[in-house]
């Protein structure tokens, strides 16, 4: 993260901030979004108050920290705007999984689901999961809470224990999440996510294979690097197989054949093993998508116990970035017809490349204050620059730091 610094030296108590403002790489102001609100801190929720949001009313406590800004975002739905880039994307995929993946009726395989409510519980997000009560992705300071129930999802991967209980099998999930970032081109405090997850019951997984009604999906033995403790080696490796060409497919669809692709080692608390996918776009290795192995555990919770599967995650923005070479994810926010237009294609998979329009260069700000001597937050400190300043703020980075040798108070010089 940007302020990255401020966990080594928990100790000091401020900072030099540098802000970097209005749109240089090719943005204009008029293009990122909504009107500044008025000053705000990054909102504490006051305990007895309450805030509505989507049509239902949510008590507020201590956990309560939702800015006008974020709220002003729930409910754009940009993966719904026709024609919008991150449309493109989800339809992309939807296109592609309706047309390799068929039931048995000639159906598709797999239901999509990009309409779900983005408040959920903390169940939902959290336990569900199986992500531990002591998690650092559980904190407040990374997370936008209505109260200490209910949140704005963090990621997709929230419904997956509802839509599995409720007996699917094989589906998708689009939607926004939400979390409290750096500011920077990379990264906004709402992005869009598609979540991926498909079960298989003894018979579908061994169906292909000689001999396959001997085999087991299941086993009683211990955990390793390569499998869970309830997994047969042989259901494992055939779930990975499938996961991985399923993916392989994707991607290659949506950049094109003949692409370079890797997969890392990685951990997830919800698959075992995990793995990131990157691809070699443009001779630069960029990673791409998470995705595992399911944790038994958690399909066992859900109801499905005859049955083992894999699931995957990936960012809308972070494709479209890649693909249509869109420099700074606040465009994606835009109602600039200058922007907007250059996505209004005839064939959803037409080679878009996305043409810079502002000539204005960035204007740098530097801002210095004092920390208060406990309870600060570095994203409460991005919460306030993103609602004052709007998306008319490009960057903010730490450039210096200062500690008052009798005071021990610190100045945090900062650039924006």
């Amino acid at each position: 993260m940007v302020c990255s610094a401020l966990r080594r030296a928990a100790q000091v108590h401020a900072y030099l901030v540098r802000k970097s403002s209005s749109v240089s790489k090719g943005h204009h102001c008029q293009a990122l979004g909504s009107r500044p609100a008025a000053s705000e801190s990054a909102a504490r929720g006051a305990p007895g108050g309450m805030v509505e949001l989507l049509g239902k009313s949510y008590p507020q406590d201590d956990y309560s920290n939702l800015s006008r800004k974020v709220l002003s975002k729930v409910g754009r739905n940009l993966h719904h705007q026709q024609h919008h880039p991150l449309w493109l994307i989800k339809e992309r995929v939807k296109e592609h999984f309706y047309k390799q993946y068929v039931g048995r009726f000639g159906t598709p395989l797999f239901s999509v689901y990009d309409d779900l409510s983005p408040v959920v519980t903390t169940w939902q997000n959290f336990d569900s999961l199986l992500i531990p009560a002591d998690h650092p992705s559980r904190k407040k300071g990374d997370n936008y809470y209505l109260n200490r129930t209910h949140m704005l999802r963090a990621h997709t991967s929230a419904h997956q224990w509802d839509l599995l209980h409720a007996g699917l099998d094989a589906f998708l999930v689009v939607g926004d999440v939400y979390r409290r970032d750096q500011i920077d081109s990379q990264h906004y405090p709402v992005f869009h996510q598609l979540e991926g997850v498909r079960l298989f019951s003894k018979h579908e997984l061994f169906a292909s294979i000689k001999d396959g009604e001997s085999l087991q999906l299941f086993e009683q033995s211990s955990r390793s690097a390569c499998k869970q403790e309830t997994h047969t080696m042989e259901a494992m490796k055939l779930v990975e197989f499938d996961l991985k060409q399923t993916l392989t497919r994707l991607v290659s669809h949506i950049f094109g054949d003949g692409l370079d692709i890797r997969w890392v080692d990685c951990y997830f608390p919800f698959t075992h093993p995990s793995f990131e996918m990157e691809i070699n776009f443009h001779g630069e290795w960029l990673e791409v998508l998470g995705c595992g192995v399911m944790e038994q555990q958690l399909v066992n919770s859900a109801g499905a116990h005859d049955r083992i599967g894999w699931a995957f995650g990936l960012g809308l923005e972070r494709l479209a970035m890649i693909l249509y070479d869109i420099p700074d994810i606040r465009l994606f926010w835009s109602e600039d017809e200058r922007f907007l237009k250059q996505f209004r294609v005839s064939d959803i998979n037409q080679h878009v490349k996305f043409q810079p329009f502002s000539k204005y260069p960035a204007v740098i700000n530097d801002i210095s204050f004092w920390l208060p001597s406990e309870n600060y937050i570095e994203n409460d400190f991005y919460d306030l620059v993103r609602t004052i300043g709007g998306d008319l703020v490009e960057r903010v980075d730490l450039i210096d730091k200062f500690k008052h040798p009798k005071k021990l108070e610190q100045l945090v010089p900062c650039t924006s």
